[in-house]
């Protein structure tokens, strides 16, 4: 006999007020995740949300196998313990969807198990975006349901609105819900060194320097932050000091390690490493102005060109989707890494780079589909770094 975890939420902004659920359908042997639905549901209570993202978890898991067992997982101690039949149900609101979710599978078929809120966190972003969604006036639809998302909000606020975002695709066409969930790649750019208020080159080449205390504290920030969303599934980060400190300490507040990838390593900036850009223009007035004017040309003293830079960066993007299809992933990396992953996301021209401002610990996200298209959700938000 099969059996499938159900998590189910539902909220209500104003209680009652626009309200919406989400529900997640998962193999209990695997953990796969099988299904997922949100609704929003226009003026309603958190209860009779919470009631209806029950609903709609048990008929999921129904249409899957009706003679599996179900085991559902909510934060709503109401639901959980009225379910289990330890309290009474009363308002007569909830009591035909009780009643309706009682007669989904035989009742020895299911049991309820209640959890902490953030343990619940799939089920409450769905809930959100269903709600979003009902306020724009839109229908929720699976296929913009994605970890950037909730990244794409400013981090230290609840997201209310959907993020703006470009997504790169065939004209008049979009990807749809078969095509499953994509790829995430939220681009978190390490905290500040010493070098970085003075705006000094700073490539894989120089002196490798540590987060200042600024920059660790920026970690730290950004950490909180990307708990509170619970939605990053792995951290990768790329070799240099910098990055493996920001990728450490946010790594220890989220529970996870940290792979490194070389692939993520800042741009090679030859014997322009700690200066800045002025001295650079100064010393080497006509390598710079070929290297502003030219993807193929290199800093003085070899170096690495953005082309190179880019032709990495593809590859390294391309093993990552095939790596993590349908998962979000932290990647720690720098500013002309991150820069390329958005140039090459909007099939922007390489001159592109240089029209972009990418502050220290700053977020992007990039979701990258089955079929080859890529979304751009965010791009430079420090909002999580506000005190």
């Amino acid at each position: 006999m099969r059996e499938f975890i159900v998590e189910a939420d539902g909220g209500s902004r104003g209680n009652p007020g626009p309200a919406g659920y989400g529900t997640v359908v998962r193999d209990a042997a695997t953990g796969e995740e099988l299904t997922e639905a949100a609704e929003y549901l226009g003026v309603a209570t958190n209860n009779v949300a919470e009631y209806r993202g029950l609903v709609a978890g048990l008929r999921a898991a129904h249409a899957l196998d009706p003679s599996a067992r179900v085991h559902v997982r909510m934060d709503s101690k109401l639901v959980v313990e009225q379910m289990s039949g330890r309290w009474k149900i009363k308002h007569p609101d909830m009591k035909p969807l009780a009643t309706e979710a009682r007669s989904i599978f035989p009742p020895e078929q299911v049991t309820y198990e209640w959890i902490p809120r953030e343990q619940n966190k799939h089920a409450d972003r769905l809930a959100n975006e269903a709600m979003d969604a009902g306020v724009r006036g839109e229908q929720w639809s699976p296929s913009r349901s994605t970890a950037a998302l909730d990244v794409a909000a400013p981090l230290g606020e609840q997201r209310t609105t959907a993020p703006a975002e470009q997504h790169v695709s065939t004209p008049g066409w979009s990807s749809a819900p078969d095509l499953g969930a994509p790829a995430t790649f939220v681009l978190l750019r390490h905290g500040e060194t010493p070098l970085t208020p003075q705006k000094r080159f700073s490539g894989s080449g120089g002196t490798n320097p540590s987060l200042s205390a600024v920059g660790r504290e920026q970690a730290h920030r950004t950490a909180e932050a990307l708990a509170r969303r619970g939605t990053v599934q792995a951290v990768i980060a790329s070799p240099l000091t910098r990055t493996r400190e920001t990728a450490a300490i946010v790594a220890t507040r989220l529970g996870l390690d940290v792979t490194i990838e070389e692939g993520l390593r800042e741009t090679d900036f030859g014997a322009w490493e700690g200066l800045t850009f002025g001295e650079v223009r100064e010393h080497h007035p006509d390598d710079l102005n070929a290297w502003l004017a030219d993807p193929e040309a290199h800093p003085t003293g070899g170096g690495e060109s953005f082309a190179e830079t880019a032709t990495r960066i593809a590859a390294t993007r391309d093993k990552l989707v095939a790596a993590h299809a349908g998962r979000t992933v932290l990647l720690v990396s720098h500013v002309t890494p991150i820069k390329t992953f958005v140039r090459l996301a909007l099939g922007a021209p390489p001159e592109s780079l240089f029209r972009m401002e990418l502050s220290a610990a700053s977020l992007s996200a990039v979701a990258y589909y089955a079929d080859g298209n890529a979304s751009v959700r965010l791009f430079n938000d420090t909002s999580h770094l506000r005190p």
